[in-house]
């Protein structure tokens, strides 16, 4: 165990000095190998996901990165974050506002901050995971360990892991049905395939994908002429509300486009439209378990919680 001087203190009663050493380890990851506290007291997390993963591991942050939607996180954590400070976005961090909460540790991602790692290990010791997405359970025990608490990591995956066996086994026959993901954007609409978040989750539960989609790929922009790709037995699709009317209208031009109203998916009355937040953009633990509720009751599920 490496030792790190961190503090010296006067004594009750006499001019001695003290030094106080504070246990320390040696953390590798994306960025190198970095020398952390073992117990940190004031935490800054740098991603969407990484900010659940600590609400659950029972470690509020002093400061976070905002949600993608929410003002500033989303509703479904804002209560927990109600004293974290805001810092920005996962790509655009406030480096000013987070020096001034003296962090004894900041955690982040090399596909996000690479470029501003220097600056943050300047403020206080970093760890970086090397991306985010469909990585999210394997990043949570990473942050379990950096902060240790690597055995609360282990629970909370080893428990979402148990309850997608349970969906699994409750959707006997249903979970041979062949699942469709797609997101609707007026900037680019994409098929998703198995490596996003959403794509893991169902996978995980055994669900299967239509051979179009069987890919162990993120996503693909489509046109129009490629909306045939989009069909399953069941199609949950998701489009974000942060651009108001032009979102609205752009969902609108292309579920009533011919070809997707042809499609056997949408003839059978299952395409549905699912909760961009917790399908796709929030990416971390609360969102997992909740899309696992929102499934449960697409299915008609007892709940699993």
């Amino acid at each position: 165990m490496l030792l790190r001087p961190l503090a010296v203190l006067a004594a009750l009663s006499t001019s001695l000095l003290l030094i106080l050493p504070l246990e320390a380890r040696e953390v590798n990851h994306a960025m190198g190998v970095t020398e952390v506290p073992d117990n940190p007291q004031r935490i800054v997390m740098l991603t969407n996901e990484g900010t659940e993963a600590l609400l659950y591991l029972g470690v509020v942050p002093v400061g976070a990165v905002q949600s993608w939607d929410g003002n500033p996180w989303y509703d479904h954590i804002a209560t927990a974050l109600a004293d974290t400070v805001p810092l920005g976005t996962e790509l655009a961090v406030n480096l000013e506002i987070l020096a001034t909460l003296e962090p004894d540790l900041i955690l982040g991602t090399k596909v996000r901050q690479e470029a501003i790692y220097p600056q943050l290990s300047a403020i206080a010791p970093t760890v970086m995971t090397e991306t985010i997405g469909g990585e999210w359970q394997e990043n949570l025990q990473f942050y379990a360990d950096a902060i240790g608490k690597s055995e609360a990591g282990k629970a909370a995956v080893d428990g979402f892991v148990a309850r997608t066996g349970t969906i699994h086994d409750a959707l006997s026959d249903a979970v041979n049905e062949r699942i469709s993901l797609v997101r609707f954007s007026p900037n680019r609409t994409r098929i998703y395939y198995k490596q996003t978040f959403a794509g893991l989750a169902l996978q995980q539960i055994g669900l299967q994908r239509p051979a179009s989609q069987d890919k162990d790929d993120f996503a693909q922009e489509v046109t129009k002429e490629r909306i045939p790709e989009m069909d399953g037995d069941r199609i949950f699709y998701f489009s974000s509300d942060l651009n108001g009317d032009e979102s609205a209208a752009n969902l609108n031009d292309w579920l009533n486009d011919p070809l997707w109203l042809n499609l056997e998916g949408v003839k059978a009355g299952k395409a549905q439209r699912v909760s961009e937040i917790i399908w796709n953009t929030a990416g971390g633990i609360y969102a997992a378990h909740l899309m696992l509720d929102e499934l449960e009751a697409i299915y008609g599920l007892a709940s699993s919680r």
